[in-house]
């Protein structure tokens, strides 16, 4: 098995960058972009995934891991929509490298909302231009709270300039003519709730999709999420809210629903640690880690970040001890090793890459926990 694997994983380093097959599937990145018709199925309506009664459940944008692999394996248990890691609009824009690296997308990975770092309306509406013909819309990062961002103009920055985040989603709704590709922003909030209130009423004014609103302020990190904000813009517009901070299984969802209004959520860390939330588990089931290794083998994914993934997957549900032990290992079979000794769990090259039918918490009562030898700590 393992020398079957090595000869997968040299196949595909030595496969053109552009378009890597598996099976019947196939990825691609943006390196092929210039060339040729997209390789994608018909765009997805996304605003029509707002339903009246319905929560759309969304995976959010996430630097390093919301990429591919992992965007495959969250719509197997009930993510409604995916978005991209943040990318950064200008160097997608001027560098082919760039958007090499930074977008690769299949012709299941739908519904895919992109979601761009800009600070100017030009180059926004450049990059949803770009990326049109392989997703279903574009997001304005408005809430980034690092450092680095603020200091380019980038994220949070933009919360003081309500005027520029409305050109950018006029300019990018202008560009891009297919009424179908939405043209959402994400935010945090402002310390004042009435200048938050302006700033959504304006993108809606502007012609946005949608709003995501991360209920901390840009300062804010472990505060409680601050529900009567989310409840106040929700009220104050006609446009969809989806509500993001401390969403990390199904209870979350449903008093944030019952309390806000919101119509989607949006989980980062919740569903880092458990991919399974969407379906019901409160903890990462054990076919989830068996999925996660097909997929991410399959794909093509870094080592780090494949160790990543399942040092998130097994956070809250092994003991101290075996967390050490497994954060500790340094490659692809090192890792498929110990999941295979301890867990039962090994690639399956037969598996698709595909989206199925996602199960539900009845579909795999077994956990990670369920079979950890150690009492959790």
């Amino acid at each position: 098995m393992r020398r079957e694997l090595f000869a997968f994983l040299k196949l595909l380093r030595f496969q053109p960058p552009c378009l890597i097959k598996s099976g019947k599937a196939a990825y691609f990145s943006m390196a092929e972009v210039p060339n040729g018709p997209p390789l994608t199925t018909a765009r997805v309506p996304v605003v029509e995934l707002f339903q009246p009664g319905k929560v759309v459940h969304v995976c959010a944008p996430m630097v390093r891991y919301s990429k591919l692999p992992f965007r495959a394996l969250v719509r197997r248990y009930n993510c409604d929509l995916a978005f991209t890691p943040m990318i950064i609009a200008e160097s997608f824009v001027k560098s082919l490298k760039a958007r090499d690296s930074e977008f690769t997308t299949n012709s299941s990975d739908r519904p895919l909302v992109v979601q761009f770092a800009a600070r100017d309306a030009v180059t926004l509406a450049d990059a949803s231009e770009i990326v049109a013909p392989y997703s279903d819309g574009i997001d304005l990062n408005c809430g980034c709270p690092q450092r680095w961002a603020m200091a380019e103009g980038y994220g949070s920055c933009l919360l003081k300039k309500p005027e520029l985040i409305s050109d950018m989603v006029r300019q990018a709704r202008a560009r891009v003519s297919d009424e179908n590709f939405s043209v959402s922003v994400k935010i945090r909030l402002h310390k004042d709730l009435r200048e938050t209130v302006d700033l959504c009423q304006k993108a809606e004014h502007a012609g946005v999709s949608w709003i995501a609103v991360h209920g901390r302020t840009p300062s804010q990190r472990g505060e409680p999420v601050n529900t009567d904000a989310i409840t106040l813009i929700k009220q104050s517009l006609s446009i969809p809210v989806i509500a993001n901070g401390d969403i990390k299984n199904l209870e979350d969802v449903k008093h944030i629903h019952t309390s806000t209004g919101i119509d989607g959520v949006m989980a980062a860390r919740g569903i880092l640690q458990n991919p399974g939330m969407y379906a019901g588990y409160d903890q990462t089931p054990l076919q989830c880690v068996q999925d996660w290794v097909d997929l991410s083998i399959k794909l093509g994914t870094h080592f780090t970040c494949f160790h990543h993934h399942l040092m998130y997957m097994f956070e809250r549900v092994t003991p101290k001890s075996e967390k050490r032990v497994f954060n500790a290992l340094t490659s692809t079979a090192a890792v498929l090793d110990y999941l295979q000794e301890h867990y039962g769990v090994s690639y399956n090259p037969d598996s698709t890459v595909n989206n199925e039918t996602p199960p539900t918490q009845n579909g795999y009562a077994e956990s990670i926990a369920d079979i950890s030898t150690d009492p959790v700590e």
